[in-house]
Formats: structure tokens, C-alpha cells, sequence
């Protein structure tokens, strides 16, 4: 971690390059918070898609893991997208290929195949449309199927399915370790520590600690959640950046991360260095070929189209 003048160099010089360079720089809220605090853009992983396209800046730096830069690069395929730290990955978007998708659409050829944006492209190029967290009930509910493959993250999936209980849901077995690990004692346990406080956390948690929440959202939500609400303290059960965030953006709120364990690593590669390497060098390109754009795009596509 740099000191606070090294910290100030590095911010110049990357100030100094993204004009020079006339690029766009987008964090999402995972982000080391001094990686979130350089960029024009932050947000939610598609959130941050979409924002890019609202930009005319043809070089995009992109602070966060590959299947989102990937989704930078499907919805703006004319943008150069470059990713700071191309091993960062997501261990959930790897527990679904295209060929457990194939195979599950054999087993269920009446089911749709919807897909979380948190997965690759590939797999993106063989399902019917996409979700997000926050748009996910909605996405499904829009469709006719009654059978409904749900990729890759179960605990999603059966958040979904408490308001949609006409459907039948086939969930795929994919999970976030970072959300996935927080258990009902450990909420139960800040709720103790901290009486009083409001708790919000992510459906990427199972059931049963969803349950024990005040809110239940996404990661916009959740922070819309606790910079709109009366309440003055809050546990929040999400990645730490989220935490940082709220507490350097809201001082007369207090917020406790739920538990120390929701540290994101493949989040937390990204550093301030790794963006001014980017920069300078214009290296670790996100390439697609044009089909593979076009393959993926179709069921984003299909997604931005529902109003949710």
C-alpha cells in the first residue's frame, strides 16, 4: 500500500495520462477504495457496461474482474477495454461452462435458460437472456416458460423463486465465496455486537441468512439502502469495499462489515499501479471476436429490453 504522497504521485500521473489519453476509468464497488476514488465511473458490474456506452471515449480502463470487462467489451465493441489485472477472475462465473449449459438445456428443452451477468462470455452465448441482481425477479417473471434453468448462483436463483412460485426452478449448483460464506450465527452474532443496527445484505447469501435481513438487495441497492434510509448504523453483509464506501462517503453513519471474511482477492488485485501500467502501456487488451461479441450480446441485449 503506498504512503499518502506516493498515493498523490500515482493519482497525478494517472489524472495526467487519462486526459492525455482522452480514456475512461470504471471501478466497481468492490475496488480498493482508492482504485474507486480515480474513476469517472463506478457502480454495479453491468451498471458499469451500461454507463460506458454512454460515453465517447473509445479507451476504457476497466477496475474489477474479467467477466465484467468482458461485458464492457460485448456492449461497446468499437471501445478498446483493458483490464489492469487480467488474472483477476470470478471464482462463481467459473463453476458454469457452456457445456453445462448445453447438457441442461438437453435435460429441460422447455426450460429458458436464464444467466447471471456474473459469468463468461461463453457462457452468456448459450443461454436466453441475462440478469442482474437487482433485475433478476422481474427478467424471469417477463418470460412465458414455466420451467426456468437458473445460472450460475443457486442462492440467486432461490431468492428469485420465493416471488415467482408459478415457476419451476432448475438451479444450477454455482455459488459466490464471498457472499455464500457468511452464515446465520455470524448475523446473529454482529446483530448482538451492534443492537439496533439495521442489516442489509446480498441475495448472492443463502436463504437463511437473507432471512435474518432488515434489506435484501444488490450491491446498489444495498448502498441506496443505507445512504436514503433514517436509520444511523447498519451491517452490511457484502464485499468490504462496499463498507469503505459508505463509510468515507456517509461520516454521520456508522456501518460495520458483517463479518472480516467478505474480502473479495480477485477485487483486490487491482492497485493503483496496475491502473498507471494500463494506462501507459495500453496493455491486457479484452478480446473477442466478433461472433463471440454478437453471441453474448443477444441475451444482454434481451435483458435491456424488459423494463425493470
Amino acid at each position: 500500500m503506498p504512503n499518502n504522497d506516493d498515493r498523490k504521485t500515482l493519482c497525478d500521473e494517472i489524472q495526467r495520462l487519462k486526459r492525455e489519453k482522452d480514456a475512461l476509468i470504471l471501478a466497481h464497488y468492490y475496488q480498493r477504495l482508492d482504485v474507486q476514488l480515480i474513476a469517472d465511473i463506478y457502480g454495479d458490474s453491468f451498471e458499469l457496461s451500461k454507463k460506458a456506452r454512454l460515453s465517447d471515449k473509445k479507451l476504457a480502463i476497466f477496475c474489477g474482474v474479467s467477466f465484467m470487462a468482458e461485458s464492457v467489451k460485448i456492449l461497446n465493441p468499437e471501445k478498446t477495454v483493458l483490464l489492469p489485472e487480467p488474472s483477476a477472475g470470478c471464482r462463481m462465473a467459473d463453476m458454469v461452462t457452456a457445456a453445462d449449459v448445453v447438457a441442461l438445456r438437453e435435460k429441460y428443452p422447455d426450460a429458458a435458460v436464464v444467466c447471471y451477468v456474473n459469468s463468461s462470455a461463453e457462457t452468456k452465448a448459450v443461454s436466453d437472456i441475462c440478469c442482474t441482481s437487482s433485475n433478476a425477479v422481474n427478467v424471469v417473471g417477463s418470460l412465458k416458460n414455466k420451467q426456468i434453468i437458473f445460472i450460475p448462483d443457486k442462492n440467486l436463483g432461490a431468492y428469485v423463486a420465493k416471488f415467482l412460485p408459478d415457476k419451476e426452478f432448475i438451479l444450477h449448483s454455482g455459488w459466490c465465496p464471498i457472499h455464500h460464506g457468511i452464515t446465520t450465527d455470524e448475523v446473529k452474532a454482529a446483530k448482538n455486537e451492534h443492537p439496533g443496527a439495521l442489516v442489509t445484505v446480498h441475495p448472492e447469501c443463502e436463504p437463511e441468512v437473507s432471512a435474518l435481513a432488515d434489506y435484501v438487495g444488490s450491491t446498489s441497492q444495498m448502498i441506496d439502502f443505507c445512504e436514503k434510509s433514517d436509520a444511523k448504523e447498519f451491517i452490511v453483509g457484502t464485499e468490504v469495499g462496499v463498507v469503505e464506501r459508505l463509510n468515507y462517503y456517509n461520516p454521520d453513519k456508522k456501518f460495520h462489515l458483517l463479518t472480516p471474511h467478505t474480502v473479495c482477492d480477485d477485487m483486490k488485485r487491482t492497485t493503483l499501479e496496475s491502473v498507471l501500467a494500463a494506462l501507459r502501456g495500453e496493455v491486457d487488451e479484452v478480446r473477442l471476436t466478433p461472433g463471440q461479441i454478437e453471441r453474448a450480446r443477444l441475451p444482454l441485449e434481451r435483458m435491456m429490453q424488459i423494463n425493470t
